[in-house]
């Protein structure tokens, strides 16, 4: 008997309840079971698309499967997953800690800097440089990449608007026109307030740039251009450091890039700005 979903599920180890279930799965079911049996550690770091698409498994079927288990959905099950996982871990030392939060940093930058394509990065410098209506949208971790992004464009002389608010994000997207630019963060590119904001600006023929770590996900089937990172984290890890410093990256590449398209006037705005702001300091 399948589990009924407004079950809680605290506590429950999503492999035990599979291997339990597994003689209800259909065809389909079977091809999502297998998949994730042999590869729990990748399946923690996949979105729902890529889980479709490496199951064989369409989305519906997919959502379906963790409901008919008792999930609320994928996150609820990776998130459970990855406690699962956990508990054969955390032998490790402060050092190991330290040498791994720092090697995941470096290699989240190098991972980055490799995968960018200097093509897709110009469009965006001249999508943004072009557009008189830049709007920034971000939620949680991704509202604070966006907030950074909004600052270092204000200080060459970009006026850009940051949304961190899903009801906000609606009212902004609803009165966008064809030069609005949108730059959607969102590092899963999962975060349903961001895709259904970017849907509504791409109906008022807004041009979306996507920055995120998943090639595949809801919000790039609107986006005009992605630009990504490397960084995945796992459902323990979510909005962790390495994750933000790959947006970072990104924000840093676009913003010296307009810098340099803009050099006179993005050096003049950047002098007065550090000029009027120094009285700010002791």
């Amino acid at each position: 008997m399948t589990m009924n979903p407004m079950n809680t599920m605290k506590g429950v180890k999503p492999s035990i309840v599979m291997e339990q279930n597994k003689h209800t799965f259909t065809k389909s079911e079977n091809k999502i079971y297998e998949y994730i049996r042999d590869h729990t550690q990748q399946v923690l770091y996949h979105s729902l698309t890529e889980l479709s698409e490496a199951s064989g498994a369409a989305e519906a079927t997919v959502l379906r499967f963790f409901r008919k288990l008792g999930f609320k959905g994928f996150q609820d099950f990776k998130f459970l997953l990855a406690q699962e996982n956990l508990l054969t871990a955390q032998k490790d030392s402060h050092e190991t800690i330290i040498k791994k939060v720092r090697n995941n940093m470096v290699q989240a930058i190098n991972e980055s800097s490799e995968i960018i394509s200097l093509k897709d990065l110009q469009a965006g410098i001249d999508m943004i440089n072009q557009s008189d209506d830049v709007v920034i949208f971000g939620i949680g971790s991704s509202g604070i990449a966006g907030l950074d992004m909004q600052n270092r464009l204000m200080r060459i002389g970009k006026h850009a608007s940051v949304v961190t608010d899903s009801h906000f994000q609606i009212m902004r997207a609803s009165c966008m026109k064809e030069n609005s630019i949108v730059i959607a963060i969102s590092h899963t590119g999962s975060t349903k307030d961001i895709v259904d904001a970017v849907e509504i600006a791409k109906e008022n023929k807004a041009k979306v740039i996507a920055l995120t770590s998943y090639v595949k996900s809801p919000l790039t089937r609107f986006a005009d251009l992605v630009l990504l990172s490397s960084a995945k984290d796992s459902p323990l890890d979510s909005g962790s450091l390495v994750s933000k410093i790959s947006q970072l990256y990104l924000i840093d590449l676009l913003c010296t890039g307009l810098a340099m398209q803009n050099f006179e006037n993005a050096k003049s705005i950047n002098m007065k700005t550090s000029k009027n702001l120094s009285s700010k300091l002791y």
